[in-house]
């Protein structure tokens, strides 16, 4: 596995990561959690968008480089 495959599936996992987080915050601000629960949705909500960003930016950048 190249260096771009392993950080394209790196980079997939983060976002998966942070989008569940992200759901899991707002689930419990949803059942009576406070609004920190709320605002830790927000934060892992951006840091998805931030990460898919990035995944763009990479593949286009390296746009070239093969995944082998």
């Amino acid at each position: 596995m190249s260096l771009k495959a392993f950080h394209l599936v790196f980079l997939s996992a983060s976002i998966v990561l942070m989008m569940t987080l992200s759901a899991w915050c707002f689930a419990n601000y949803r059942d009576g959690g406070g609004t920190s629960e709320l605002a830790w949705s927000g934060v892992a909500f951006a840091a998805a968008a931030t990460l898919a960003a990035y995944t763009r930016y990479f593949l286009k950048k390296l746009r070239h480089i093969s995944f082998l």
